[in-house]
């Protein structure tokens, strides 16, 4: 029998519909064992966030510095055919449960010499976040084999808006006026297709999974005009990061003080340098389409577009 494992943390609920949908097909299968490690901080974050409480976990989450998780309810000696690793973004990086999984003694056994399929639910920026787990995946010794990011539905302007007030009120569409906040329904149910092409892979024969089996599914999309602006936000995140830090803990008055300067740096950010990248990308188009093809193609991999 082939054994799979899921490893997923979610806070909305989002991602683990879409872990759901994505497993469904693999449950089905009477020849494929599905176990699921749900992570759990000890010190658990809350939802709706409180403001202030979103950006102090800022630093540790940029700078991917793991915090403690309740003891695995799996057994971590157990050897898998397949791990999906299903992670949110935070501020361009993985969610700090995810990372604190990677750095565990736990994830040394269970993912070396391992095929991993990563499944991302986020805003719309998640390129620098999955170079980070690709890094750390290589450190653990494990094999990425495919990738699979979905993104909101309402577009790239209006989640800046309809996304920070879902996290903070709770809520997908909070007013009337404002976008619904998410990953499309239709969408989440659709991903079924990335699990039917993992069962049919596992059950073709018991060879390990060396090659992407997701290829031709659409398994992700490559904004091209936020490749810059990930690349400078991801930059100014890490000296934010190490500064807020150096202020103090968490809960430190010091980092609320920074937090506060932090957070018009960050509006100004959006308002500014992701729209300009954004015009400058397009404006220099014609002359990078040969460099923009060649990020296009690394960012999409191993599944591709």
């Amino acid at each position: 029998m082939r054994q799979v494992l899921v490893v997923h943390f979610s806070q909305t609920g989002q991602l683990d519909r879409l872990v759901r949908s994505v497993c469904a097909p693999l449950q089905a299968d009477e020849g494929i064992q599905v176990d699921f490690l749900a992570l759990h901080p000890a010190q658990p974050f809350p939802f709706p966030w409180p403001f202030l409480k979103f950006f102090r976990v800022f630093p540790e989450t940029v700078l991917m510095r793991p915090q403690p998780l309740l003891p695995f309810e799996i057994d971590t000696d157990k050897d898998y055919d397949l791990v999906i690793l299903a992670y949110q973004v935070w501020f361009l990086s993985p969610s700090l449960p995810l990372t604190s999984f990677l750095a565990s003694p736990e994830a040394v056994r269970l993912l070396r010499d391992t095929p991993v399929v990563t499944l991302i639910g986020c805003r719309n920026m998640w390129l620098m976040a999955q170079e980070k787990v690709k890094a750390r995946l290589a450190q653990l010794g494990a094999r990425l084999v495919d990738n699979i990011a979905l993104t909101d539905a309402c577009g790239t302007a209006a989640s800046f808006l309809a996304t920070p007030l879902w996290l903070f009120t709770g809520r997908r569409k909070a007013w009337s006026w404002v976008p619904r906040a998410g990953i499309a329904d239709e969408e989440i149910t659709a991903a079924q297709r990335f699990g039917e092409a993992m069962r049919v892979r596992l059950r073709a024969d018991e060879r390990p999974v060396c090659q992407p089996m997701l290829q031709g599914l659409g398994a992700v999309r490559v904004d091209e005009k936020l490749i810059a602006s990930e690349r400078v936000g991801n930059r100014s995140f890490q000296v934010w990061g190490r500064l807020l830090s150096a202020l103090g803990p968490q809960d430190s008055l010091r980092r609320g003080i920074g937090l506060v300067f932090y957070i018009a740096f960050l509006i100004c950010l959006i308002l500014t340098v992701v729209p300009l990248g954004a015009l400058l990308k397009k404006l220099l188009a014609p002359l990078s389409r040969e460099r923009t093809q060649r990020e296009r193609a690394y960012f999409a991999q191993p599944s591709g577009e």
